[in-house]
């Protein structure tokens, strides 16, 4: 397993931007797949996006294309969520994720290490 830090949540007004850090424990950092979740209260975590070993491929869920960005610099063990045009309905708990071969992006039980997740508020 590999530990995962989750950083860059705070409160911010609707329209505004986050950026989401998860430094990896990890010599090996380029041999995971890496991705972000969300657990807003009273529902379930739910998938956000996830970025290849390499960095040259990503997915997202639908309610975040073209406002979220998963990017990854191998060499600083990082993986980065980059947040645009939040709305209100983007808070959660977002928690980083990591696993060599995930069978399945979109579902949690895919993903063996887990952050402690970091708060995103986004006011209106």
């Amino acid at each position: 397993q590999v530990q995962l830090v989750e950083s860059g949540g705070g409160l911010v007004q609707a329209g505004g931007s986050l950026r989401l850090s998860c430094a990896a424990s990890t010599r090996t950092f380029s041999s995971y797949h890496m991705g972000w979740f969300r657990q807003a209260p009273g529902k379930e975590r739910e998938f956000v996006a996830a970025i290849n070993r390499s960095g040259i491929s990503t997915q997202y869920t639908d309610s975040v294309k073209g406002r979220f960005t998963i990017s990854r610099d191998n060499a600083k063990n990082t993986v980065y969520l980059q947040m645009n045009s939040l709305k209100p309905e983007d808070t959660a708990v977002y928690y980083c994720a990591a696993d060599p071969s995930p069978w399945n992006y979109y579902s949690d039980y895919s993903w063996g290490s887990w952050g402690q997740g970091t708060q995103v508020t986004v006011s209106s």
